[in-house]
């Protein structure tokens, strides 16, 4: 169920422990907050469930009309179902350009039977190839669960009906770029990756089973908005709390994870994650340098 404004307030405040603060966006419904991006006939929208259609002809996809910097979004989805292989439904964040910034779900379907996978990535300044792959505690296509991310000046938080699974923290002491200083749209789309998306491209995605469909609802950005007409420099000034502003992401208490959260993440990499670009030699010979600082 999409919650209300009042309500969002409460299920951040529970998640992050935080008593007052000032958001500039709080809104919940899909109009209000998004707008269809390509192939508007693979949509249907009915009250505040959105269903997105991948056939032969194409996917679909849509994007937030404004952009924001710093704060959390949302969104409840219920995956495909049945033979998924070979289809990519994402959720994410992302800025403009080729030195862009880029938090991305991308949840990778199976043959029936067999598992989603749920990769994460992070970009910073157009630089990727910082996937982390793994299962989930239950079967996404089932039901409608929820999926987030937090961003804050000082990590960002991916999380999965509230449990956090990855955390992505700003190491600038260790001379690391972080992304803080772009605003970033929100996106979700479903198309055919079957070049890659199941077990390396080796199932490809079954037509007979077309049409494919991912649903949504719960659509929620708890955020700074920016604007077009500014620099970047004056949309971090008026997304970063003041003397008169205090956002609820500044806030002490939410600049790493409680004792409770840490728990959690640890559960989440010892019993479901089964890849960290970390700890691939393969890929990178010389371990990359924020695994180097990075505690989880």
């Amino acid at each position: 169920m999409s919650v209300g404004i009042s309500g969002m307030l409460v299920v951040v405040g529970l998640i992050f422990g935080f008593g007052s603060m000032v958001c500039c966006v709080n809104a919940t419904k899909f109009d209000e907050l998004f707008q269809p991006s390509w192939a508007f006939d693979h949509f249907d929208y009915e009250g505040e469930l959105l269903k997105l259609k991948l056939d032969r002809n194409s996917g679909a996809g849509f994007g937030s009309k404004s952009k924001y910097m710093f704060g959390k979004v949302t969104i409840q989805i219920k995956l495909v179902e049945g033979d998924s292989a070979g289809t990519v439904t994402a959720f994410y964040m992302s800025s403009d350009g080729p030195n862009h910034n880029e938090f991305d779900f991308e949840f990778l379907g199976n043959t029936t039977g067999e598992p989603y996978s749920v990769q994460t990535n992070i970009y910073v300044n157009g630089v990727g190839n910082r996937e982390q792959r793994l299962s989930l505690w239950f079967d996404p296509t089932k039901d409608f669960h929820s999926y987030a991310i937090v961003w804050s000046p000082k990590h960002v938080v991916f999380l999965v009906d509230d449990t956090p699974i990855r955390v992505h923290t700003n190491m600038e002491k260790h001379g690391l770029p972080f992304p803080k200083d772009q605003p970033m749209g929100v996106y979700s789309s479903i198309w055919n990756a079957d070049d890659w998306a199941t077990q390396g491209g080796r199932i490809k995605t079954d037509w007979n089973h077309a049409p494919f469909i991912a649903s949504y609802k719960g659509f929620g950005i708890n955020a700074c908005e920016c604007s077009v007409s500014v620099t970047a420099a004056e949309n971090v000034k008026k997304c970063t709390s003041n003397g008169s502003n205090r956002f609820w992401w500044d806030e002490p208490t939410l600049q790493e994870l409680n004792v409770h959260q840490s728990h959690q993440l640890v559960w989440v990499r010892a019993r479901h994650m089964f890849y960290d670009y970390c700890t691939d030699t393969a890929r990178f010979p010389v371990k990359p340098a924020e695994c180097e600082h990075h505690r989880h």
